[in-house]
């Protein structure tokens, strides 16, 4: 299924649409404020797996994110940290970055795996976020890779679909993704290292 939603006012019939998929356990391809992203809710172990699948990915190894809908739930999924972080976060986000955390035990339990950290995504995007919201917990996201290197991502909305409708449950249309992908920024350690160079800048936050 493919579905047209605005980002400036995103229609709710078809968000509460893409929301019951998530819920009977449903894959879905959707926008952000960089590139577009596949995922899934957190809490189901099958579909996490089947997202992993679709990027050829192993569970137990791959790089999944959460996508948030703000700060507030972000605790439950990452071990405590300080507050010079939270103030640097408060004004990065939502944009596109995503932030790698120490993982809280929670993590390992939902992903099935024994990873120690989670990468955490609050996008400037009110589709992706809007669904978040009304599914009440965050979804875990990949990015949708292109086999063309020279388009790194897959920007335009009716290609994805056109590859993607056999193995995903819905593809959402937000228009041209981005081809740039989100600054990765690891606060593990309690500083701010850049480990991947995209589309936020984060100095100007610092």
């Amino acid at each position: 299924m493919l579905l047209k939603i605005y980002n400036d006012k995103p229609n709710e019939k078809y968000i509460d649409q893409a929301v019951e998929i998530l819920r009977k356990g449903g894959v879905i391809i959707y926008p952000t404020d960089t590139v577009y992203g596949i995922g899934c809710d957190i809490t189901n172990q099958k579909a996490i797996e089947r997202v992993c699948q679709i990027r050829g990915l192993k569970t137990d190894k791959a790089n999944l994110s959460f996508i948030c809908y703000d700060l507030t739930d972000i605790s439950q999924y990452t071990k405590p940290f300080d507050t010079t972080v939270f103030r640097v976060l408060k004004k990065a986000l939502p944009g596109p970055f995503t932030f790698i955390f120490n993982a809280s035990g929670q993590v390992p339990k939902l992903l099935s795996s024994k990873k120690k950290t989670v990468g955490i995504r609050v996008p400037d995007n009110n589709i992706v976020r809007e669904i978040v919201k009304q599914l009440g917990n965050p979804i875990v996201t990949a990015s949708i890779h292109d086999e063309d290197d020279i388009i790194e991502y897959s920007t335009d909305p009716e290609l994805i679909y056109e590859k993607y409708q056999e193995l995903v449950d819905l593809v959402i249309d937000g228009g041209y993704g981005d081809n740039v992908a989100s600054t990765v920024v690891d606060v593990t350690e309690g500083e701010f290292e850049v480990i991947r160079e995209g589309k936020g800048d984060l100095e100007q936050y610092l």
